[in-house]
Protein backbone atom coordinates (compact mmCIF):
# COMPACT_ATOMS: atom_id res chain seq x y z
CA UNK A 1 0.00 0.00 0.00
CA UNK A 2 3.13 2.32 0.60
CA UNK A 3 4.33 1.94 -2.77
CA UNK A 4 1.06 2.85 -3.89
CA UNK A 5 0.79 6.43 -2.44
CA UNK A 6 4.27 7.18 -3.62
CA UNK A 7 3.79 6.42 -6.92
CA UNK A 8 0.50 8.23 -6.81
CA UNK A 9 2.45 11.45 -5.28
CA UNK A 10 5.28 11.29 -7.80
CA UNK A 11 2.20 10.95 -10.83
CA UNK A 12 0.61 14.03 -9.13
CA UNK A 13 4.05 16.53 -8.92
CA UNK A 14 5.30 15.22 -12.61
CA UNK A 15 1.36 16.97 -13.42
CA UNK A 16 2.15 19.79 -11.31
CA UNK A 17 5.14 20.87 -13.14
CA UNK A 18 3.71 20.36 -17.01
CA UNK A 19 1.13 22.67 -16.10
CA UNK A 20 3.64 25.15 -15.18
CA UNK A 21 5.67 24.79 -17.67
CA UNK A 22 2.81 25.16 -20.22
CA UNK A 23 1.82 28.48 -18.35
CA UNK A 24 5.24 30.11 -18.87
CA UNK A 25 5.41 29.10 -22.41
CA UNK A 26 1.65 30.35 -22.69
CA UNK A 27 2.84 33.98 -20.81
CA UNK A 28 6.24 33.86 -23.11
CA UNK A 29 4.06 33.69 -26.27
CA UNK A 30 1.57 36.25 -25.37
CA UNK A 31 4.93 38.69 -24.30
CA UNK A 32 6.31 37.88 -27.67
CA UNK A 33 3.14 38.46 -29.49
CA UNK A 34 2.72 41.43 -27.15
CA UNK A 35 6.33 42.57 -28.00
CA UNK A 36 5.96 42.56 -31.67
CA UNK A 37 2.18 44.37 -31.59
CA UNK A 38 3.96 47.20 -29.05
CA UNK A 39 7.02 47.73 -31.50
CA UNK A 40 5.11 47.71 -34.56
CA UNK A 41 2.88 50.38 -33.94
CA UNK A 42 5.50 52.67 -33.17
CA UNK A 43 6.48 55.21 -35.57
CA UNK A 44 9.98 55.69 -37.23
CA UNK A 45 11.22 59.36 -36.81
CA UNK A 46 14.50 60.99 -37.64
CA UNK A 47 16.23 63.56 -35.43
CA UNK A 48 18.61 66.39 -37.03
CA UNK A 49 20.79 67.82 -34.27
CA UNK A 50 23.64 70.51 -35.47
CA UNK A 51 24.34 68.40 -38.30
CA UNK A 52 24.10 64.86 -36.90
CA UNK A 53 20.95 62.88 -37.69
CA UNK A 54 19.53 59.78 -35.58
CA UNK A 55 16.55 57.68 -36.21
CA UNK A 56 14.39 56.26 -33.91
CA UNK A 57 10.76 54.72 -33.15
CA UNK A 58 8.63 56.22 -30.60
CA UNK A 59 5.54 55.83 -29.44
CA UNK A 60 5.23 59.28 -28.55
CA UNK A 61 2.27 61.70 -29.47
CA UNK A 62 4.11 64.75 -30.18
CA UNK A 63 7.67 65.96 -31.33
CA UNK A 64 7.98 67.63 -27.59
CA UNK A 65 7.39 63.83 -26.12
CA UNK A 66 9.47 62.39 -28.87
CA UNK A 67 12.55 65.00 -28.08
CA UNK A 68 11.92 64.20 -24.05
CA UNK A 69 12.48 60.52 -24.84
CA UNK A 70 16.00 61.50 -26.78
CA UNK A 71 16.87 63.69 -23.51
CA UNK A 72 16.77 66.75 -24.91
CA UNK A 73 15.55 69.56 -22.95
CA UNK A 74 14.06 72.33 -25.10
CA UNK A 75 14.41 75.77 -24.48
CA UNK A 76 12.00 78.74 -25.07
CA UNK A 77 14.99 80.01 -27.56
CA UNK A 78 15.65 77.21 -29.44
CA UNK A 79 14.68 76.40 -32.93
CA UNK A 80 12.35 73.41 -33.58
CA UNK A 81 11.10 72.11 -36.59
CA UNK A 82 8.07 70.91 -36.54
CA UNK A 83 6.68 72.55 -33.69
CA UNK A 84 6.96 70.82 -30.30
CA UNK A 85 2.89 70.31 -30.45
CA UNK A 86 3.32 68.47 -33.77
CA UNK A 87 1.59 65.28 -33.99
CA UNK A 88 4.17 62.42 -34.69
CA UNK A 89 3.72 60.27 -37.69
CA UNK A 90 5.79 58.15 -39.43
CA UNK A 91 8.54 59.77 -41.38
CA UNK A 92 8.54 62.66 -39.23
CA UNK A 93 11.90 64.84 -39.45
CA UNK A 94 12.67 66.81 -36.39
CA UNK A 95 15.12 69.88 -36.47
CA UNK A 96 16.66 70.76 -33.25
CA UNK A 97 18.99 73.78 -32.84
CA UNK A 98 20.01 74.11 -29.35
CA UNK A 99 20.17 78.39 -28.86
CA UNK A 100 23.35 79.71 -27.34
CA UNK A 101 23.50 82.82 -25.25
CA UNK A 102 25.49 85.83 -26.99
CA UNK A 103 26.69 88.58 -25.44
CA UNK A 104 27.31 92.21 -27.56
CA UNK A 105 29.09 95.23 -26.48
CA UNK A 106 28.68 98.60 -28.39
CA UNK A 107 30.42 101.41 -27.37
CA UNK A 108 30.90 99.37 -24.19
CA UNK A 109 27.36 99.66 -23.26
CA UNK A 110 26.58 95.58 -23.28
CA UNK A 111 23.66 93.54 -23.80
CA UNK A 112 22.76 89.68 -25.35
CA UNK A 113 20.66 87.68 -27.38
CA UNK A 114 20.02 84.25 -27.39
CA UNK A 115 20.56 82.82 -30.89
CA UNK A 116 20.72 79.90 -32.97
CA UNK A 117 22.82 81.68 -35.76
CA UNK A 118 26.09 80.85 -36.12
CA UNK A 119 26.88 84.00 -38.79
CA UNK A 120 27.99 87.30 -37.32
CA UNK A 121 25.80 89.66 -39.15
CA UNK A 122 22.48 87.11 -38.77
CA UNK A 123 23.07 87.15 -35.05
CA UNK A 124 23.49 91.23 -35.28
CA UNK A 125 20.83 91.48 -37.58
CA UNK A 126 18.74 89.59 -34.88
CA UNK A 127 19.12 91.75 -32.16
CA UNK A 128 18.31 94.83 -35.05
CA UNK A 129 21.58 96.59 -34.02
CA UNK A 130 22.78 97.98 -37.60
CA UNK A 131 26.76 98.02 -38.44
CA UNK A 132 28.30 100.61 -41.19
CA UNK A 133 30.89 99.86 -43.32
CA UNK A 134 33.09 103.03 -40.77
CA UNK A 135 32.56 101.01 -37.73
CA UNK A 136 34.81 98.45 -36.02
CA UNK A 137 33.47 94.83 -35.41
CA UNK A 138 36.06 91.88 -33.32
CA UNK A 139 34.47 89.56 -36.66
CA UNK A 140 34.30 89.18 -39.82
CA UNK A 141 30.48 89.83 -40.54
CA UNK A 142 30.45 86.60 -42.81
CA UNK A 143 32.18 84.38 -40.46
CA UNK A 144 30.90 81.84 -38.12
CA UNK A 145 31.04 83.47 -34.30
CA UNK A 146 33.35 81.52 -31.98
CA UNK A 147 33.00 79.73 -29.00
CA UNK A 148 33.51 82.80 -27.01
CA UNK A 149 30.27 84.13 -27.77
CA UNK A 150 31.08 87.73 -27.58
CA UNK A 151 30.98 90.59 -29.80
CA UNK A 152 32.67 94.01 -29.36
CA UNK A 153 31.67 96.76 -31.63
CA UNK A 154 33.12 100.43 -31.56
CA UNK A 155 30.77 102.71 -33.70
CA UNK A 156 31.82 105.36 -36.26
CA UNK A 157 31.43 108.95 -36.35
CA UNK A 158 32.54 112.10 -37.90
CA UNK A 159 35.52 114.06 -36.84
CA UNK A 160 37.57 116.98 -38.30
CA UNK A 161 40.78 116.81 -39.15
CA UNK A 162 42.58 120.06 -39.69
CA UNK A 163 46.60 119.65 -40.78
CA UNK A 164 48.20 122.92 -41.34
CA UNK A 165 45.21 124.69 -43.51
CA UNK A 166 44.03 121.41 -45.09
CA UNK A 167 40.11 120.11 -43.24
CA UNK A 168 39.08 117.07 -43.69
CA UNK A 169 36.12 114.89 -42.50
CA UNK A 170 37.15 111.25 -41.54
CA UNK A 171 34.93 108.48 -40.20
CA UNK A 172 36.75 107.29 -36.83
CA UNK A 173 36.18 105.05 -33.71
CA UNK A 174 39.44 106.08 -31.68
CA UNK A 175 38.56 107.20 -27.93
CA UNK A 176 41.40 109.33 -27.18
CA UNK A 177 43.09 112.50 -29.82
CA UNK A 178 46.08 110.08 -29.47
CA UNK A 179 44.76 106.94 -30.85
CA UNK A 180 42.50 109.04 -33.18
CA UNK A 181 45.88 110.44 -34.48
CA UNK A 182 47.66 107.10 -35.05
CA UNK A 183 44.42 105.40 -36.92
CA UNK A 184 44.55 108.44 -39.41
CA UNK A 185 48.67 107.93 -39.89
CA UNK A 186 49.06 111.54 -38.92
CA UNK A 187 52.68 111.74 -38.21
CA UNK A 188 54.17 114.39 -35.56
CA UNK A 189 57.35 116.15 -36.14
CA UNK A 190 59.28 117.20 -32.93
CA UNK A 191 58.21 120.66 -32.80
CA UNK A 192 54.44 120.35 -34.31
CA UNK A 193 51.60 120.48 -31.70
CA UNK A 194 48.47 119.72 -31.68
CA UNK A 195 45.44 122.04 -30.23
CA UNK A 196 43.81 119.54 -28.34
CA UNK A 197 45.31 117.37 -25.35
CA UNK A 198 46.67 113.45 -26.58
CA UNK A 199 44.71 112.07 -23.81
CA UNK A 200 41.63 113.72 -24.52
CA UNK A 201 38.80 112.00 -24.96
CA UNK A 202 37.14 113.01 -28.64
CA UNK A 203 33.47 113.41 -29.47
CA UNK A 204 31.82 113.49 -32.45
CA UNK A 205 31.95 116.31 -34.53
CA UNK A 206 35.23 117.61 -32.84
CA UNK A 207 37.85 119.30 -34.47
CA UNK A 208 41.78 118.22 -34.22
CA UNK A 209 44.06 120.63 -35.37
CA UNK A 210 47.39 119.65 -36.23
CA UNK A 211 49.81 123.15 -36.22
CA UNK A 212 53.21 122.16 -38.41
CA UNK A 213 55.91 124.31 -36.73
CA UNK A 214 59.61 124.53 -38.25
CA UNK A 215 62.22 126.28 -37.63
CA UNK A 216 64.63 127.99 -40.42
CA UNK A 217 67.54 130.85 -40.81
CA UNK A 218 66.82 133.80 -42.66
CA UNK A 219 70.12 135.96 -43.22
CA UNK A 220 69.46 139.86 -44.13
CA UNK A 221 71.32 141.91 -45.58
CA UNK A 222 70.49 145.65 -43.83
CA UNK A 223 72.19 149.00 -44.74
CA UNK A 224 74.24 150.73 -41.95
CA UNK A 225 73.98 154.68 -41.98
CA UNK A 226 76.89 156.53 -41.86
CA UNK A 227 77.95 158.80 -38.85
CA UNK A 228 78.07 162.53 -39.77
CA UNK A 229 81.38 164.35 -37.96
CA UNK A 230 81.45 168.04 -37.56
CA UNK A 231 84.49 170.13 -37.80
CA UNK A 232 84.55 173.55 -37.26
CA UNK A 233 86.17 176.13 -40.25
CA UNK A 234 86.95 179.65 -39.39
CA UNK A 235 87.49 180.07 -42.84
CA UNK A 236 83.63 179.93 -43.44
CA UNK A 237 80.40 182.23 -42.38
CA UNK A 238 78.95 181.11 -39.44
CA UNK A 239 76.10 179.05 -40.36
CA UNK A 240 77.83 177.61 -43.99
CA UNK A 241 78.48 173.97 -44.25
CA UNK A 242 80.84 172.09 -46.33
CA UNK A 243 81.25 168.34 -47.04
CA UNK A 244 84.49 167.67 -46.28
CA UNK A 245 84.62 164.11 -47.25
CA UNK A 246 80.81 162.20 -48.47
CA UNK A 247 80.26 159.37 -46.52
CA UNK A 248 78.66 155.87 -47.75
CA UNK A 249 76.34 153.44 -45.67
CA UNK A 250 77.72 149.99 -45.04
CA UNK A 251 76.72 146.15 -44.69
CA UNK A 252 75.61 144.57 -42.29
CA UNK A 253 74.52 140.44 -42.68
CA UNK A 254 71.83 139.57 -39.60
CA UNK A 255 71.30 135.74 -38.88
CA UNK A 256 67.63 135.52 -37.77
CA UNK A 257 65.96 132.34 -36.02
CA UNK A 258 62.58 132.33 -37.70
CA UNK A 259 59.46 129.82 -36.36
CA UNK A 260 56.94 128.87 -39.03
CA UNK A 261 53.32 128.31 -37.75
CA UNK A 262 51.56 126.03 -40.92
CA UNK A 263 54.07 128.14 -42.96
CA UNK A 264 53.45 131.83 -41.85
CA UNK A 265 56.43 133.25 -39.79
CA UNK A 266 55.30 133.63 -35.70
CA UNK A 267 58.72 135.01 -34.42
CA UNK A 268 61.95 135.77 -35.38
CA UNK A 269 65.34 135.71 -33.31
CA UNK A 270 68.35 137.49 -34.37
CA UNK A 271 71.07 135.07 -33.77
CA UNK A 272 74.25 136.54 -35.38
CA UNK A 273 75.60 140.38 -36.64
CA UNK A 274 78.47 140.42 -39.23
CA UNK A 275 79.63 143.61 -40.73
CA UNK A 276 79.93 142.83 -44.41
CA UNK A 277 81.39 146.55 -45.39
CA UNK A 278 81.79 149.19 -42.70
CA UNK A 279 79.78 152.35 -43.43
CA UNK A 280 82.81 155.52 -44.07
CA UNK A 281 81.78 158.82 -41.65
CA UNK A 282 80.67 161.95 -43.70
CA UNK A 283 82.74 164.93 -42.37
CA UNK A 284 81.19 168.11 -42.94
CA UNK A 285 83.50 171.70 -41.78
CA UNK A 286 80.91 173.88 -39.86
CA UNK A 287 81.90 177.73 -40.13
CA UNK A 288 82.79 180.25 -37.65
CA UNK A 289 83.83 182.97 -39.14
CA UNK A 290 81.91 186.00 -37.74
CA UNK A 291 81.79 189.17 -39.94
CA UNK A 292 81.73 192.34 -37.99
CA UNK A 293 80.09 195.16 -39.40
CA UNK A 294 82.49 198.04 -39.71
CA UNK A 295 83.51 200.01 -42.75
CA UNK A 296 87.26 201.44 -42.62
CA UNK A 297 87.75 204.69 -43.88
CA UNK A 298 89.27 203.22 -47.23
CA UNK A 299 86.15 201.29 -47.74
CA UNK A 300 84.10 204.92 -47.33
CA UNK A 301 87.02 205.89 -49.86
CA UNK A 302 85.67 203.38 -52.39
CA UNK A 303 82.11 204.62 -52.25
CA UNK A 304 83.04 206.92 -54.58
CA UNK A 305 84.89 204.28 -56.56
CA UNK A 306 83.94 201.36 -58.74
CA UNK A 307 81.89 198.66 -57.66
CA UNK A 308 78.32 197.15 -58.63
CA UNK A 309 75.44 198.97 -58.51
CA UNK A 310 71.78 199.15 -58.93
CA UNK A 311 68.19 199.78 -57.02
CA UNK A 312 66.45 198.05 -55.16
CA UNK A 313 63.50 197.88 -52.86
CA UNK A 314 64.50 198.98 -49.18
CA UNK A 315 62.32 197.51 -46.23
CA UNK A 316 63.51 198.06 -42.18
CA UNK A 317 63.53 195.23 -39.36
CA UNK A 318 64.35 195.28 -35.95
CA UNK A 319 66.68 192.44 -33.51
CA UNK A 320 62.77 192.73 -31.99
CA UNK A 321 60.67 191.82 -34.31
CA UNK A 322 58.26 189.41 -34.56
CA UNK A 323 59.43 185.88 -34.97
CA UNK A 324 63.01 187.42 -35.29
CA UNK A 325 65.25 185.73 -32.75
CA UNK A 326 68.32 188.56 -32.73
CA UNK A 327 71.18 186.92 -34.79
CA UNK A 328 71.74 186.89 -37.99
CA UNK A 329 72.21 184.14 -40.61
CA UNK A 330 76.20 185.16 -40.29
CA UNK A 331 76.03 185.13 -36.53
CA UNK A 332 76.18 188.54 -35.76
CA UNK A 333 74.18 189.35 -32.01
CA UNK A 334 72.65 192.61 -33.34
CA UNK A 335 70.76 192.93 -29.71
CA UNK A 336 74.24 192.88 -28.27
CA UNK A 337 75.32 195.32 -30.80
CA UNK A 338 72.57 197.68 -31.93
CA UNK A 339 75.09 200.30 -33.38
CA UNK A 340 76.32 197.78 -36.36
CA UNK A 341 74.82 198.80 -40.15
CA UNK A 342 73.50 195.18 -41.26
CA UNK A 343 71.33 194.83 -44.10
CA UNK A 344 69.31 191.58 -44.96
CA UNK A 345 69.66 190.06 -48.73
CA UNK A 346 69.12 187.50 -50.98
CA UNK A 347 72.44 185.87 -51.53
CA UNK A 348 72.45 184.73 -54.84
CA UNK A 349 72.05 188.71 -55.74
CA UNK A 350 73.77 189.90 -52.80
CA UNK A 351 76.83 187.41 -51.42
CA UNK A 352 76.26 187.10 -47.34
CA UNK A 353 79.93 188.77 -46.25
CA UNK A 354 79.65 192.19 -48.96
CA UNK A 355 80.61 195.57 -48.02
CA UNK A 356 77.57 197.43 -49.54
CA UNK A 357 76.77 200.90 -49.34
CA UNK A 358 72.69 201.96 -49.51
CA UNK A 359 71.21 205.42 -50.48
CA UNK A 360 70.37 206.79 -47.24
CA UNK A 361 71.27 204.40 -44.60
CA UNK A 362 75.17 204.40 -45.35
CA UNK A 363 78.04 201.62 -45.32
CA UNK A 364 76.95 198.40 -44.49
CA UNK A 365 77.50 194.65 -44.41
CA UNK A 366 75.14 191.87 -45.98
CA UNK A 367 74.91 190.04 -43.10
CA UNK A 368 71.32 188.49 -42.92
CA UNK A 369 69.08 187.10 -44.66
CA UNK A 370 65.06 186.73 -44.93
CA UNK A 371 62.00 184.83 -45.80
CA UNK A 372 60.75 187.48 -47.45
CA UNK A 373 63.88 189.21 -49.48
CA UNK A 374 64.10 187.89 -52.68
CA UNK A 375 65.92 189.24 -56.12
CA UNK A 376 66.38 192.92 -55.66
CA UNK A 377 65.21 193.62 -51.94
CA UNK A 378 66.87 194.40 -48.89
CA UNK A 379 66.33 194.88 -45.01
CA UNK A 380 67.96 197.66 -43.56
CA UNK A 381 68.84 196.79 -39.90
CA UNK A 382 67.42 199.62 -37.24
CA UNK A 383 68.15 199.85 -33.57
CA UNK A 384 64.90 201.43 -32.73
CA UNK A 385 61.33 200.32 -33.66
CA UNK A 386 60.64 204.02 -34.40
CA UNK A 387 63.34 204.15 -36.83
CA UNK A 388 62.26 201.13 -38.55
CA UNK A 389 58.47 202.63 -39.17
CA UNK A 390 59.83 205.92 -40.37
CA UNK A 391 62.03 204.18 -43.04
CA UNK A 392 58.69 202.19 -43.97
CA UNK A 393 59.80 201.12 -48.11
CA UNK A 394 61.65 203.12 -50.17
CA UNK A 395 63.40 202.25 -54.01
CA UNK A 396 67.39 203.10 -53.28
CA UNK A 397 70.42 202.99 -54.99
CA UNK A 398 72.89 200.49 -53.32
CA UNK A 399 76.37 199.95 -54.38
CA UNK A 400 78.10 196.52 -53.64
CA UNK A 401 82.00 197.36 -52.56
CA UNK A 402 83.36 194.08 -52.69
Amino acid sequence: MQKDSMKNLFSRSLRNKQTVVSLLSIVLFVSVIGFVLYEGTKKSVELHVDGNITQFTTHANTVSEALAEQGIEVSEHDYVNPSLDTTIAVGTVIDWEQAREVFISVDGLKSSVWTTENLVKDILAQAQIEVTEHDVVSHRLEAELDEDGQIDIQKAFQVTLVDRTTSTQVWSTSTTVANFLKQQGVQLGELDRVESKLEETIIPGQEIAVVRVEKVTDVVEDSIDFAVETKNDDTLLKGKEKIVQEGSKGTVARTYEVVLENGKEVSRTLRTEKIVEAPKTEVVAVGTKVVLASVSRSETSEASGEGREFYVSATAYTASCNGCSGTTATGIDLKANPHLKVIAVDPSVIPLGSKVWVEGYGYAIAGDTGGAIKGNKIDLFMPHVEQAYAWGRKTVRIKVLD
